[in-house]
């Protein structure tokens, strides 16, 4: 299974996974349909089907016209709102496209129709991926436009942080540089924040991705993971303000303090 990261628009990205024994291709939040045939051609794959995570325009605003294009083309995900939809899917529902085998996760909050994608192929050596759309971004987690901070905590420590931890993240913007400036006030003395931050921006003066990053890699250094671990680092300070499943870290992201996706 191969996957290429594509930047477009401001700081999105949309991906196209391809099955190299087959050479099929689906291709994840396809917004720009020019730009994604390009890429189809050059690898000279056929695309099968899209998977949309949200109906969001920067992530869904090309289904229709490559649905034209391409007669037969197959659009998943959960939300009615999206563009050309064929197949409504629902959490935990499994998917075969040749060799990729694909498991729907549920995450309502940044749209109340969110879902992310799991992939594998089974008897292979490769890590599996998970496409997280604008719920979980390398060091950070999106705004929550439709949703409470006590769903985004269960997105976030049940439906993905439980998922193996070699996976690796490819989410829906690159917006590292911010979060992990964020994640440094929260905890000012995590090295690995200070690490990943460098990192991040030298790869931002270079004009390349910080995507992918791994799961075993975020409960490092993004806040909203580490909430989860026993015990909690002693160099959080908001560690007291954590009560059940409400976190005021959490709140201050749905009121647009940290990364994540354009309103339609």
């Amino acid at each position: 299974m191969k996957v290429k990261v594509i930047s477009v628009l401001e700081d999105n990205y949309m991906y196209l996974v391809i099955d190299e024994s087959t050479r099929h291709a689906l291709a994840v939040d396809a917004a720009v349909p020019k730009r994604l045939l390009e890429i189809i051609r050059k690898e000279d794959v056929v695309l099968r089907a899209i998977l949309t995570t949200h109906h969001h325009w920067d992530h869904a605003r090309g289904n229709e016209e490559l649905a034209q294009l391409l007669p037969g083309l197959q659009v998943f995900g959960a939300d009615e709102r999206i563009g050309a939809l064929t197949h409504k899917v629902t959490h935990g529902q499994e998917l075969t496209f040749g060799a990729i085998r694909v498991r729907c996760l549920f995450t309502p909050c940044h749209t109340s129709g969110h879902m992310c994608y799991f992939m594998w192929e089974d008897d292979s050596p490769d890590a599996p991926a998970l496409f997280s759309g604008d719920t979980l971004f390398v060091g950070g987690c999106g705004q929550f436009f439709e949703g409470t901070a006590e769903q985004m905590h269960t997105n976030l420590t049940q439906t993905l942080g439980t998922l193996p931890k070699d996976t690796k993240i490819f989410c829906g913007h690159e917006c590292t540089v911010r979060n992990l400036k964020f994640a440094l006030k929260v905890e000012p003395d995590n090295e690995m924040v200070k690490e990943k931050l460098a990192w991040a921006k030298q790869r931002d003066d270079d004009d390349l991705p910080t995507v992918p990053s791994t799961l075993q890699e975020e409960f490092l250094y993004n806040p909203f993971l580490r909430v989860t671990l026993e015990p909690l680092p002693a160099q959080i300070s908001w560690r007291r303000e954590f009560s059940g499943s409400t976190n005021l870290l959490l709140r201050k992201v749905g009121r647009g303090q940290q990364g994540g996706g354009l309103m339609p």
